[in-house]
């Protein structure tokens, strides 16, 4: 049986976001609606099956989660918040822009690895083409 009563301020995971929000109903002991009110962490883009993989056959674009609306979430994915709750349109901005600044920063390890990796290359087998 689930702890949560409605009017509880929670923080959800709902696919690959995650959200700030509040239980608005208990449909069972397995899931709850909860009204989004901020955005956590952006959602995840692309296959989840086949993460970090650009050439899959459809790239799927994921958009958070609106202002005030409903999603079903597991309980599981749900967890008690008692700190503030910050302006959708801020937090929305700040997951965006963080997503965006951890796949920038991946991207440019992904080239200083390739670099590295095609140097020792090089070195491993000096007679290769």
């Amino acid at each position: 049986m689930s702890s949560f009563q409605i009017g509880d301020r929670v923080i959800a995971e709902y696919k690959t976001g995650v959200y700030f929000g509040e239980v608005v109903e208990m449909s069972n002991t397995m899931k709850a609606a909860v009204r989004i009110l901020a955005v956590k962490e952006h959602p995840t883009q692309g296959d989840l099956h086949n993460p970090m993989d650009p050439s899959v056959a459809f790239f799927h674009q994921r958009r958070a989660l609106s202002f005030q609306e409903i999603a079903l979430m597991p309980i599981s994915t749900i967890r008690p918040y008692a700190g503030a709750i910050p302006e959708y349109r801020e937090s929305l901005e700040r997951a965006l822009l963080a997503q965006i600044s951890k796949l920038s920063e991946m991207e440019a390890w992904a080239r200083r690895s390739l670099q590295e990796l095609t140097q020792l290359q090089k070195e491993y087998f000096p007679n290769s083409n």
